[in-house]
């Protein structure tokens, strides 16, 4: 049984990149002192706990052509259970939840560049389906930072430098659409995990992982990477803190924010005149009083008019979008054919 340092030791590895290379369990146990099985069983162990939710691509919606957005709905509170199941029936829907506050649904939508409805029309046809009262469409306007890394080692000072990495100009071939259809599944549990992929797209390790340099060296990949259940990680708080900052000092603000360690996402997004705030940060610690002290450093250093705290009350969905996949047609044709025939919902 390994000890709880190796375990968060692992944990801090895995979310940072996980090998690419034939014997990923190989490298990681070199990196931490131990043999290629016990670091193969700690990563079953952490899998059957269900601390890693999946190891898999990161792939960059925007760069692959996606049009993507967060979006609020204002709905009725009787029967938002049902509601959200109907959002999150859409493929392209990875995170809904009920938040605290009148617009009470929160969600992340991407549609393809082939759309046929497209993002405005699709928020719009669902919002008549649920009887929304009312919905804003909050597309990122400035992305500061996006990288869930949980500090599971307790390495981590309360501030840390945000690099923004350099990209190269590259044409992505059949060949690396083929390689995105595969890396977006969960990872085996196996010595060889990969082997799984490169028998079924019929190459060997060098190309495979040559193929995934690209899609990185492009911006197509953020990484390959795990990704955790915060909550039984031990990070059992989190907060979507909205900030209202002056135009003229929200390149500024979203900077500062984005170098607070647990500061994992950092977007500056429209505001309008029913909802004020442009700054949107996401933040995850250990406690409730951590968030606290986290926020009101940031509201010290921000300069912000205001701030809310925006309180998950229910996780409806949090998943991987998959990329390239025929799901989101057949849900925009059923949605086109009910539009015109079905009555909302609620």
């Amino acid at each position: 049984m390994c000890s709880e340092t190796i375990k968060n030791d692992f944990l801090a590895l895995v979310q940072d990149g996980f090998p690419l290379a034939g014997r990923p369990f190989k490298v990681i146990g070199g990196l931490l002192g131990i043999d290629e099985d016990e670091a193969l069983g700690v990563y079953r162990t952490l899998k059957e706990e269900k601390i890693i939710r999946q190891t898999s691509a990161i792939l960059d919606t925007k760069k692959l052509g996606y049009d993507s957005s967060l979006v609020a709905f204002a709905v009725c509170e009787d029967g938002i259970g049902e509601i959200a199941a109907f959002i999150g029936s859409h493929p392209g829907v990875s995170h809904n939840y009920k938040r605290a506050h009148d617009f009470n649904l929160w969600f992340t939508l991407a549609v393809p560049p082939d759309s046929k409805i497209g993002l405005s029309a699709t928020v719009e046809m669902m919002a008549k389906k649920v009887g929304a009262k009312d919905f804003m469409i909050l597309p990122t306007v400035k992305m500061f930072k996006i990288a869930v890394k949980l500090d599971t080692n307790k390495t981590k000072e309360l501030k840390e430098k945000v690099v923004k990495k350099e990209t190269e100009s590259i044409d992505l071939t059949a060949h690396h659409y083929a390689v995105i259809a595969k890396i977006q599944d969960d990872l085996e549990v196996t010595k060889e995990p990969f082997f799984k992929i490169i028998s079924e797209l019929g190459i060997g390790y060098p190309e495979l992982f040559a193929l995934l340099d690209d899609l990185a060296n492009g911006g197509y990949m953020r990484r390959y990477a795990s990704i955790l259940n915060h909550r039984k990680a031990g990070f059992v708080a989190n907060a979507m803190v909205v900030w209202d900052i002056a135009d003229e000092y929200a390149l500024d603000a979203g900077a500062k924010a984005a170098e607070f360690s647990a500061v994992s996402h950092c977007y500056l997004r429209p505001r309008f005149k029913k909802w004020p705030y442009n700054l949107f940060t996401m933040i995850h610690a250990s406690s409730t009083d951590e968030i606290e002290r986290i926020i009101s450093k940031m509201e010290s250093e921000l300069g912000a008019r205001g701030h809310f705290v925006l309180t998950t009350l229910e996780e409806y969905k949090k998943i991987r979008i998959k990329y390239f996949t025929q799901d989101i047609y057949e849900w925009e044709k059923n949605i086109l054919k009910e539009h015109r025939l079905c009555a909302p919902i609620v």
